[in-house]
């Protein structure tokens, strides 16, 4: 029979039709033919100083989720199945490139989503244009309470901020007896604004500061300050460190036999390379963490996937890879019942409870306040959460003499 024969449907074809509909549906890739790819841009820093984290906490897991949700037809858009298409150049580490580049993805070429850049300084530039633009913005390593004071609708923080993290961290200290701490910390946002909250936190604590010092970006050496340090022996050292000052305080620390009771050090103690640096010296560090593949069975899930895709060589950290895959998870479900209205998305974040594979995430505004402050250190070879005891994957032990 020639297909010309009968232009306009028979009423059998029609009912063939309808009967056939559900099992279409069943095939989400029927329906992905149809529709386009969901474009989502970023910029991410593949060169330049804030590679190393970029490249751990963050660019792998935005691969690692497109690649999964395609696998499985696609993401699912209010109950359609469409492909991500992924959008993303190198920021080179400069907060200009950073802000033109999400400026053009959100303003000329219309993305669908745009996930974030890495680092509180290029998130508190970019954050504002997000917002104007009407973009929702779920950053997963920018830790700063300026962030959260601007009040950007559109603008959510994954990490714990300051003053819980240091809230915590101090809690521990007092805990265990801890009468005096030295103390390190980057002359930037970051730095400044822990340091702040330290010292709120430590204020009728009965821990005393015995001595404190700032150091700008890009420190080559840190070994003057911290033989002045060893001198008045302080029961802890706190370092508000970024991952390469993370590793010159430790290693330099070592050299000269600066070996308080309590050692913590920031950004990047969770990392695999501090323990590939430090190597046996890593035990009883204690630094910025919050999770494990012992956190949950989804914690788990995430991390033997993520090991199975970079290997063996490329873990996720223990604090900001666990924020960035929460907040891919966040967004993932507020697209299924939103779609890509990105008003209703924004509406969907702020105004739920979310399970995520670091527990339970609930924003105040801009902060996550789900989230309680915690403290990690190694442990013969993993980042175990160790405060609070209602999060902890291990018990808080002494710290050994470098090794």
């Amino acid at each position: 029979m020639s297909e010309h024969r009968h232009p306009h449907p028979t009423r059998r074809a029609l009912i063939q039709a309808a009967a056939a509909a559900p099992a279409a549906l069943a095939f989400p890739s029927l329906l992905r033919a149809q529709a386009a790819p969901v474009r989502i841009g970023y910029t991410m820093a593949r060169t330049g100083p804030w590679t190393t984290g970029a490249q751990v906490s963050q660019e792998p897991n935005y691969l690692l989720w497109a690649e999964q949700q395609n696998a499985a037809g696609g993401l699912n858009v209010k109950g359609t199945k469409r492909n991500i298409e992924l959008i993303s150049s190198d920021d080179r580490s400069d907060i200009e490139t950073c802000v033109r580049t999400y400026e053009k993805l959100m303003g000329s070429d219309k993305v669908d989503l745009i996930l974030p850049p890495w680092g509180s300084n290029a998130n508190f530039a970019v954050a504002p244009l997000a917002n104007r633009f009407g973009y929702p913005f779920l950053a997963p390593t920018a830790l700063s309470r300026r962030l959260a004071e601007m009040k950007l609708p559109y603008f959510f923080l994954l990490l714990q901020q300051p003053k819980p993290m240091m809230d915590a961290l101090v809690a521990m200290l007092k805990e265990n007896g801890a009468k005096s701490v030295a103390v390190i910390y980057v002359d930037d946002l970051f730095g400044l604004e822990n340091y702040a909250a330290l010292k709120v936190a430590l204020a009728g604590s009965g821990i005393n500061i015995v001595e404190d010092k700032s150091y700008p970006l890009g420190v080559k050496d840190l070994s003057p300050v911290l033989r002045s340090m060893k001198d008045k022996n302080p029961d802890a050292f706190v370092g508000l460190t970024y991952p390469p000052d993370t590793i010159l305080a430790s290693r330099q620390s070592k050299e000269i036999g600066f070996n308080p009771k309590y050692f913590y050090a920031s950004v990047g103690t969770a990392f695999q390379l501090y323990r590939n640096v430090m190597q046996a010296g890593a035990e009883g560090v204690l630094g910025m963490g919050s999770w494990n593949s012992k956190t949950s069975p989804a914690a788990k899930a995430y991390y033997d996937a993520h090991v199975k895709k970079f290997g063996a060589a490329k873990e996720p950290d223990r604090w900001a890879s666990g924020a960035t895959w929460a907040g891919l998870e966040i967004l993932t479900a507020a697209v299924a019942k939103a779609g890509l209205d990105r008003k209703a998305i924004r509406d969907y974040v702020a105004g739920t409870e979310h399970n995520t594979i670091i527990g339970k995430i609930k924003f105040s505004g801009s902060e996550n306040v789900g989230t309680p402050g915690t403290v990690g250190q190694w442990q013969k070879g993993e980042f175990e959460v160790v405060w609070p005891k209602a999060n902890a994957t291990s018990s808080l032990i002494a710290k050994p003499a470098w090794v």
